[in-house]
């Protein structure tokens, strides 16, 4: 089994929505490379980071405080939110992240999550957000017309 500690990063802080709600945050620490030293120092062998604001916008403005974790622990890095081109997803690569989730990009554009596998295979992941039962995009503001079985059911034909 594979244990993925999370930190979920707004303002290059990490901080918790409560159900998505970006309007329900708390802020656990101003300094997330702490955390993630943390979790190294307690055992953690990997990272889960999701970038709640790129989730949002599709943006990249905490990957200084990605690119930072990443130079400071020793751990297997995988990271969401907002990666919705190629350029990001190379972004995030050179910098030292192991594997990119797509989340809203896999739902709204499966033509690049195609062209993603294909181009970097295992470090592609697909992660996804449920509500009621369909498939919740743009960082948990959205929900989508898509069923979560629906969902499932096609990125198995991929």
């Amino acid at each position: 089994m594979h244990l993925f500690p999370a930190i979920d990063l707004f303002e290059g802080k990490a901080v918790r929505l409560m159900r998505g709600d970006y309007n329900q945050m708390t802020v656990y620490s101003h300094n997330p490379v702490e955390i993630a030293r943390d979790f190294q120092n307690s055992g953690a062998k990997m990272l889960h980071i999701v970038d709640l604001e790129g989730a949002k916008t599709g943006a990249t403005p905490n990957l200084p405080t990605i690119k930072k974790i990443v130079k400071e622990v020793d751990l297997f890095v995988q990271v969401g939110g907002g990666i919705r081109s190629l350029q990001t997803v190379e972004d995030y690569l050179r910098i030292g992240v192991n594997r990119v989730i797509l989340g809203t990009a896999a739902v709204n554009n499966p033509a690049f999550l195609q062209e993603a596998v294909a181009k970097y295979a295992d470090a592609i992941a697909v992660g996804v957000d449920i509500r009621d039962g369909y498939v919740a995009i743009n960082g948990w503001t959205e929900k989508s017309n898509i069923t979560a079985d629906a969902f499932f059911e096609k990125m198995d034909l991929l």
